[in-house]
């Protein structure tokens, strides 16, 4: 009699215990920081993680006959890297629940193979992740008249004061970059992806935060929206062609709009730094003021971006060249394939004759046999 299999759980704190579990310890960490806003004792630290921290209320002048209406706005400081952990932790329980309830059943139905079920999951994830920050990217412009008022983005500079969905905003976008640094472990990416998508988290990473600290988070915000659209139309378009290899024809708009992107980014680059804030009357360098209106910062602010857009242009000619060299192969190789087959054969062509004298079927000569003579 045989005895039933049964399947062994990893050992505790090994690498397959803490990657199988990882959502689960991380749940515990954020519910500890939570059970501390029930203690008096606790819940000033607590309330660190959580919240938004700086608050700076000012007066709003409406009219001179009425009282002047506070507005609550919120500067940048050391705690808010409690709060990027702590919503850190957040990103890595809604990236486990979207690829367990989400992801992984789409992916039984499809019975991908590794490589496109590594590249399922990733699209996957930042389709996500793009349409929930560009929605709510373009809600933040509509309310701030960001877009209709151009000069906005460097009058009054520095612009040390944020309103609290801008903040929050970027509170969320640099918890999730920077979560995604313990997902190629927890995901198990393959090692030949590391590399490609270390890239793209650290230049994230290095952009958004170099935008919040510098107060140019209006310039910053202004560039991620249209960026997010692309990048959702392209992993959106990478889902649909996992499912059906022949829908493509949305990489077609996503190429198109992202070169539009690139030249775009460009233009408000160089519109910003090169003309606004030059001509600016609040120049200087200053750390307490926030200000970091100098050439040298103005200059490394816009060979950044410009260098970033660079290699990106220069990935994306790589990507449409070497897909053009594909769709050639293929081509090539239909065609030959289907030319021995479709040419008649000499024999066929001349209907069963051989110089020209017609055969028969039999294989007996025209010529009468001599009878012999008795």
């Amino acid at each position: 009699m045989g005895f039933r299999k049964k399947n062994k759980s990893p050992p505790v704190l090994s690498h397959e215990f803490v990657i199988q579990n990882h959502a689960d310890m991380v749940s515990c960490v954020a519910m500890i920081v939570l059970l501390g806003l029930m203690f008096e004792v606790t819940a000033k630290f607590a309330i660190m993680f959580i919240t938004v921290q700086y608050n700076v209320t000012q007066s709003l002048d409406t009219d001179a006959e009425d009282k002047p209406e506070p507005v609550n706005y919120y500067k940048y400081g050391p705690k808010d890297i409690a709060t990027v952990f702590f919503y850190l932790l957040i990103a890595i329980i809604l990236h486990a629940l979207i690829q367990e309830y989400i992801l992984d059943k789409i992916n039984r139905r499809l019975h991908l193979s590794k490589t496109k079920h590594s590249k399922f999951n990733e699209s996957g994830q930042l389709a996500t992740f793009y349409l929930f920050s560009f929605v709510w990217g373009c809600s933040i412009l509509t309310n701030e008249e960001f877009v209709t008022n151009p000069t906005f983005l460097w009058e009054g500079y520095p612009h040390i004061h944020m309103a609290f969905q801008v903040k929050f905003f970027y509170i969320c976008q640099i918890a999730y970059w920077f979560h995604a640094l313990p997902e190629l472990y927890f995901q198990k990416v393959r090692k030949e992806d590391i590399p490609r998508q270390l890239y793209y988290i650290c230049l994230y990473i290095f952009h958004i935060t170099g935008a919040y600290v510098l107060n140019l988070h209006r310039l910053g915000l202004v560039l991620l929206v249209p960026h997010y659209l692309v990048e959702l139309l392209f992993h959106a378009s990478r889902l649909f062609y996992f499912s059906d290899e022949n829908k493509q024809k949305g990489f077609t708009l996503w190429a198109l709009l992202f070169v539009i992107t690139r030249l775009l980014t460009l233009t408000v680059s160089v519109l910003t730094f090169g003309f606004g804030l030059s001509r600016t009357d609040n120049q200087g360098f200053s750390l307490a003021e926030g200000n970091f209106n100098v050439l040298t910062v103005r200059m490394t602010c816009l060979s950044a971006i410009c260098l970033t857009q660079a290699w990106m242009m220069w990935k994306f000619i790589n990507f449409q060249l070497k897909k053009w060299r594909e769709q050639s192969q293929i081509q090539a190789s239909k065609k030959k394939a289907v030319s021995p087959k479709s040419r008649p054969s000499k024999k066929d062509s001349r209907g069963g004759s051989v110089n020209g004298v017609m055969k028969p079927d039999d294989k007996t000569s025209p010529r009468a046999r001599k009878s012999k003579a008795s």
